[in-house]
């Protein structure tokens, strides 16, 4: 087969699909792959490394595109749509619930979408959590940045001092972003509250954290009270294949203080806040709003792409050969993980979630890969 490593193009993109290691994996299994030219260069990763493994370099991206498959980190903006074509297999990020375009280009040119972000496996969302982790971690650091004076916060220390309080961070989910989230926090010295809906998963994370945490239930009425002494507010809450639901009306912001910080990491996913009315980027973070700073940039990874991409490459290699080596077809049908993946085949919408979302037709990933 013929793999495809596109350079990335949205703003301050420099994560990439496949490090020079994995391609000589797929070279020395009898693959031909293409890179483009300084895809690797933001992730410390020279074209020369990548000819070492065995690939192809490629001045040109619709060269790259050409590929049977491409594998990338980020869903195809605009300017990517006149590359697809029949039959190509897209394996990246490609949250489509928000995108209608994209969907819509992807089911125009029958390209096999397999989303990084919906598959499963025993469920937990292996694709995911590298990059649940560093966003998580990395929300917390944000935070403690844009509460600095000069960057329009409240001019408070995350961790306070003798005799000050320290700072209050709420988290609004207790998955993977919310426990990375707040552990950073508590070991940042700064009072924490984590809410989720699951109690369990609350008791669970009262005894990871050592009890130095608040939980509550992620309720209307606890969120109202919380978030009015936020400090820094961290939305996390992210539903396979769907828009990601609205937490914080705008009227709960208002109440916020000002200076306070939103970090809506959910926000490739249409963002938990009411208040998130655009993804920014690295270049341009944060916007003002009910004198509340928010931050709502779509791939913060992004911002430490060599981590980001050995972390994310060290788990998607594994499916990325299996369909090289299978096909779609068999590979889905003999893993229920790649199967979730798949959000469009053959011109069909096959994810439930992006459906609803889009108020489309979807058929059933299975039914079609047994036709």
């Amino acid at each position: 087969m013929i793999i495809g490593i596109p350079k990335e193009i949205k703003p301050n993109e420099d994560r990439v699909g496949m490090t020079p290691g994995n391609v000589q994996t797929l070279v020395d299994a009898g693959n031909t792959v293409y890179v483009e030219k300084h895809a690797g260069d933001g992730s410390g990763f020279t074209d020369e490394e990548y000819i070492e493994a065995g690939a192809e370099i490629k001045d040109d991206a619709k060269d790259v595109w050409a590929a049977d498959m491409v594998i990338k980190v980020k869903e195809p903006l605009p300017e990517e749509y006149d590359y697809f074509h029949d039959g190509l297999i897209l394996f990246a990020y490609l949250h489509l619930a928000p995108e209608v375009k994209l969907t819509q280009a992807l089911l125009d040119k029958g390209v096999t979408g397999i989303a990084y972000e919906t598959m499963v496996e025993n469920g937990a969302l292996p694709l995911l959590i590298p990059m649940s982790e560093v966003a998580g971690r990395m929300a917390v650091q944000i935070g403690a940045h844009f509460l600095e004076k000069q960057n329009g916060g409240r001019g408070i220390l995350l961790d306070g001092l003798p005799g000050v309080s320290s700072a209050h961070v709420v988290v609004i989910g207790g998955g993977i972003v919310g426990y990375n989230a707040a552990r950073l926090s508590v070991g940042m010295g700064a009072k924490v509250t984590i809410l989720d809906i699951n109690p369990q998963r609350l008791a669970e994370l009262e005894d990871l954290l050592g009890g130095q945490v608040e939980t509550l239930m992620s309720t209307e009425e606890n969120i109202a009270k919380v978030i009015q002494d936020a400090d820094v507010a961290i939305g996390s809450v992210l539903i396979p294949g769907r828009r990601a639901p609205i937490l914080v009306t705008e009227e709960m912001v208002k109440t916020m203080k000002e200076g306070s910080v939103i970090v809506d990491i959910a926000v490739d996913q249409g963002g938990n806040f009411e208040t998130t009315t655009h993804a920014t980027t690295h270049k341009d973070p944060v916007y003002i709003k009910h004198g509340v700073v928010h931050y709502t940039v779509a791939n913060i990874p992004g911002a430490v792409p060599r981590t980001a991409t050995l972390g994310l490459t060290n788990v998607t290699l594994r499916y990325a050969q299996e369909i090289i080596n299978k096909g779609v077809k068999e590979a889905a049908l003999g893993n229920s993980t790649i199967l979730t993946g798949i959000n469009t085949y053959k011109g069909i919408l096959t994810q439930e979630g992006v459906a609803e979302s889009q108020d489309r037709e979807y058929q059933e990933a299975k039914e079609l890969l047994k036709d």
